[in-house]
């Protein structure tokens, strides 16, 4: 890895960590993003990244889970995985699908609370407006993207 790959493997890492996925998992993600070949061992990734391969085999098992990356079929017995495309996506569907419980508390919160507490009310419904915003401007939001990403495939294939 090159000084700049460096840069962007340890920058990645860091912003994982901010997210709560941790900084080895941002390591591993970004270097699968950029390395060539774009698929790796779990023995290259360790030696790349200068962590333990039992560290690397459980946070690829992690990602692979999120499915932010996949194994690649190999004749060896070796794991070997790559990024799935759209991963992102994948994740924020799973975040977002967080969010209805809490709208729903939010509803419990206000159907416990009568009109003579009009300021807990307010702060309540406005809450879960935001939430109920949030839940239904996912969809259409995720949706929008898969098709932004259909035309700049489309766009890319049509100029090569």
């Amino acid at each position: 890895m090159d000084q700049k790959e460096t840069e962007f493997v340890d920058r990645m890492g860091l912003v994982m960590e901010r997210l709560a996925g941790g900084r080895t998992m941002g390591r591993l993600y970004a270097w699968l993003l950029i390395c060539d070949p774009p698929d790796q061992s779990l023995t290259d990734l360790a030696a790349e990244l200068g962590v333990s391969k039992t560290m690397v085999s459980t946070v690829a098992r992690q990602l692979e889970a999120g499915g932010m990356v996949e194994r690649v079929p190999t004749s060896a017995r070796e794991h070997r995985y790559q990024v799935v495309r759209g991963g992102w996506a994948q994740i924020m569907r799973g975040r977002l699908a967080g969010v209805e419980p809490i709208a729903e508390a939010l509803s419990l919160g206000l159907s416990i609370i009568g009109d003579d507490r009009a300021e807990q009310r307010a702060l309540l419904k406005d809450t879960r407006d935001f939430f109920d915003f949030l839940i239904r401007d996912a969809d259409e939001s995720l949706q929008r993207w898969e098709e932004y990403r259909k035309r700049l495939k489309d766009d890319d294939q049509g100029s090569g």
